[in-house]
C-alpha cells in the first residue's frame, strides 16, 4: 500500500505561493510586510509567533504585532481576517472561545460561542433541512437553513476581549480584515477544497453563492486564483468599530435578522440577541506527566473530554512504545474509544468538571485502560504569543454555515442547531436559552522546562483528538512543535478507527483484529483537524506550527529594533517572557 507523504510544516516565513498572495491582497498597505529582507534580520527584533489557517490571516495578526498590539489585539485581528480569507471556516456570525494568559497573570476563557434560542418552534415551521459534505474518504451530513441559527456570539465576543485586553482601538484592529475584503483575496487550493466540501451549502441561496462565486462567472464557485471581494463585510466591519456591538444585537441588523427567522422558518427573537452576553470562565487545569494543561471548561465538553483521555492514558508508558506502531496507535484508540463510552454513558457527568473527573467514575475506566493497552470538522485556530509574553488560543466557528446571509452585511449566519456533533441526542430537542456545548478547546499548556505552548484545533468532533495527540507527542515522545504538530493522527468515532498516513502494513495487520471498523486514509486529510500552535521558550525565544492538513500558516514575526509602542497605547508595560 503506497501512502502519501505527510507535507512538512511551514515556519518562520509564508511560502512564495502566500508571498506573492499577499502582494497581490495587501499592496502598499499600512499593515503589509516591509521586514523580510534577510540582510536586515540582525537589526530587528522578534516580536512573536503566530500560527492560523491562512497567510492573510496571520499577516493580519503580525502587522497588528508590528503596529505595537499584543497578542490579543493580533488575535481579534486575525479573527476578523479570517473571516475574510477563510469565509468557509470563519464567520461573524458563529463564535468561539479565547483562552489568554496576560504575562505574569492567570489563565481565563472567554466563552462567545453560540446559544440555543428562548423558543423552539415546531419541527414543521421550520426551514431546516440535510446537505451532504463530502470529505473524500468520509461523507457527513449537515442540517442548513434559518431553523439552524443559534445566537451568534462572535460580535460580542469582539468587542468584550476587545475592552479587557486589548491596546489598538478597534477600527485599527479591523483594518487589515477591512482592507482584505475590499481588495479580495484570491482563493487559495485549500479554500477552494473547502468550498468543494460544502457546495450543497454555499449554493443554498444566491446570497451565499455571492460571497463565494467567481466574479466573471457569477454561477460557479470561485477557482484558485480567483480575487474575491466581500464590500458588504469591509462596510459591517467599519461601522461595527465606530457604532459598538448594538449595531448588530439591538439595532437595524439585529432587526432584519429577527424578522426573517420569524417569516423564513427560524427561531430568533428579538431577545435572544438583545440579552446575549459573553461569559469569562477559570479554565479546566489538570497535570499530564510533567505538564500542566489549561483547557475550555464545561458546560463545553471538548476540555473536559481531553482531560479524560489524558488521564486514562497516564496508565500506559507511551515513551516506551514505537510512535505510531502498533503498541501506540492501540493505546491511543482504546483512550479515545473509553472517553466516547464516558460520553454516552455518563452524560450527567459532563456538565461540570468535578463529576467528570471524579476518580471514583474515572477508576473503572481506568482499570478498562489498563487491561487492554498492550497491543501485538467549519473552525479555525489562531494562537499567537507575543515578546511580552502574552498568550492567545483563540478557536472560531460557524459550522458550516447555515446557507442564509444577513442582508447587506457580508456574513452568513451559523447552523449550530443543524450541527449533529453538538446535538448527540437529536434535533429539535435542545434546552431553551443555553450557552451550546461546543467540542471546541483552546489550550495552554506549561512544559516542564518552563516554557509554553497554545494550541487549538479546528476539525468537529475531531478537535479533542487532534489537540490530545499535540500534547501527547510534545510529552511523551519530546518532539518539536512542528513535528508534534504534522505527526500523523488517528481518530476513533462510534465503530471506526480512523488512520491518517503514513503506517505500515504491520500495524494495521497488528490492529485489524483488535478494531474491526479500522479505516486507513489514503493521505493526509483536513478530517483530522488542524492545530495550528505556538511555542515560547523560558527564555523568551518563540515559534510556531501551522498545521498543514488545513492549509496552516507560522510566522515568526520582526521588527526593527528601532520601533517601541505607540506613546497612545493601553494596557500595561511590557514584562519577561511566562514561567510556569
Amino acid at each position: 500500500m503506497k501512502h502519501a507523504a505527510l507535507p512538512a510544516a511551514r515556519d518562520a516565513a509564508p511560502t512564495p505561493e502566500h508571498d506573492r498572495e499577499q502582494a497581490s491582497s495587501l499592496g502598499e498597505s499600512a499593515f503589509a510586510d516591509k521586514s523580510q529582507d534577510p540582510a536586515s534580520t540582525a537589526s530587528m527584533r522578534t516580536l512573536g509567533s503566530v500560527a492560523a489557517g491562512h497567510g492573510l490571516t496571520a499577516e493580519a495578526a503580525a502587522a497588528t504585532l508590528r503596529a505595537g498590539g499584543n497578542a490579543f489585539d493580533a488575535a481579534l485581528a486575525a479573527m476578523c481576517a479570517a473571516c475574510v480569507a477563510e469565509p468557509a471556516l470563519a464567520s461573524l456570525g458563529g463564535g468561539g472561545f479565547l483562552l489568554a494568559r496576560p504575562s505574569g497573570g492567570v489563565p481565563q476563557v472567554f466563552d462567545f460561542f453560540a446559544q440555543t434560542p428562548r423558543r423552539r418552534r415546531t419541527p414543521q415551521e421550520l426551514d431546516f433541512y440535510p446537505i451532504l459534505a463530502d470529505f473524500g474518504d468520509a461523507t457527513q451530513e449537515f442540517h442548513i437553513g434559518l431553523g439552524s441559527i443559534a445566537t451568534p456570539g462572535a460580535v460580542a465576543g469582539l468587542f468584550a476581549m476587545h475592552g479587557a485586553l486589548c491596546r489598538l482601538p478597534l477600527a485599527a484592529i479591523v483594518a487589515p480584515a477591512v482592507h482584505l475584503a475590499r481588495e479580495g483575496v484570491a482563493v487559495n487550493r485549500f479554500q477552494r477544497g473547502i468550498s468543494k466540501i460544502i457546495a450543497p451549502i454555499l449554493r443554498a441561496s444566491p446570497e451565499a453563492l455571492k460571497l463565494y462565486a467567481d466574479p466573471g462567472q457569477p454561477d460557479r464557485l470561485a477557482a484558485v486564483g480567483t480575487r474575491v471581494r466581500n464590500p458588504d463585510l469591509a462596510d459591517t466591519l467599519t461601522a461595527l468599530a465606530h457604532e459598538g456591538s448594538d449595531l448588530f444585537y439591538r439595532g437595524d441588523l439585529a432587526r432584519r435578522l429577527v424578522r426573517d427567522c420569524a417569516e423564513q422558518g427560524g427561531h430568533l427573537i428579538g431577545a435572544d440577541l438583545a440579552e446575549y452576553r459573553v461569559e469569562r470562565r477559570s479554565p479546566l487545569i489538570r497535570d499530564y506527566r510533567r505538564a500542566r494543561v489549561y483547557t475550555n471548561p464545561p458546560p463545553s465538553h471538548g476540555g473536559l473530554l481531553i482531560s479524560v483521555t489524558l488521564r486514562l492514558l497516564e496508565r500506559v508508558e507511551l515513551s516506551r512504545t514505537e510512535r505510531y506502531g502498533a503498541a501506540h496507535l492501540h493505546a491511543l484508540a482504546l483512550a479515545q474509544d473509553l472517553t466516547q463510552r464516558l460520553r454516552w454513558e455518563q452524560p450527567s457527568a459532563l456538565e461540570d468538571a468535578t463529576a467528570a473527573l471524579d476518580p471514583r467514575i474515572l477508576e473503572a475506566y481506568c482499570r478498562l485502560m489498563e487491561g487492554g493497552a498492550v497491543c501485538s470538522r467549519g473552525t479555525t485556530q489562531i494562537s499567537i504569543v507575543d515578546h511580552q509574553g502574552n498568550l492567545a488560543s483563540l478557536t472560531l466557528s460557524n459550522g458550516e454555515g447555515a446557507g442564509y446571509v444577513l442582508p447587506g452585511t457580508g456574513i452568513m449566519l451559523n447552523n449550530m442547531l443543524g450541527e449533529e456533533d453538538i446535538n448527540p441526542h437529536g434535533f429539535h430537542r435542545w434546552p431553551t436559552n443555553r450557552r451550546i456545548s461546543s467540542m471546541m478547546a483552546p489550550t495552554l499548556l506549561a512544559m516542564p522546562d518552563g516554557g509554553w505552548v497554545v494550541t487549538g484545533s479546528s476539525g468537529s468532533n475531531r478537535i479533542r483528538s487532534a489537540i490530545l495527540q499535540v500534547i501527547s507527542n510534545l510529552i511523551d515522545f519530546e518532539l518539536d512543535l512542528r513535528t508534534a504538530v504534522a505527526a500523523a493522527r488517528i481518530h476513533r468515532e462510534g465503530d471506526v478507527l480512523n488512520l491518517e498516513p503514513p503506517v505500515s502494513a504491520a500495524t494495521i495487520g497488528q490492529l485489524a483484529p483488535e478494531w474491526p471498523g479500522l479505516k486507513v486514509w489514503n493521505q493526509p486529510s483536513l478530517f483530522f483537524g488542524g492545530a495550528h500552535s505556538v511555542a515560547v521558550a523560558r527564555d523568551g525565544s518563540t515559534t510556531g506550527a501551522g498545521d498543514p492538513r488545513r492549509g496552516g500558516v507560522a510566522v515568526q514575526v520582526r521588527a526593527p529594533a528601532r520601533r517601541g509602542l505607540p506613546a497612545n497605547h493601553r494596557g500595561g508595560s511590557p514584562t519577561a517572557p511566562p514561567s510556569q
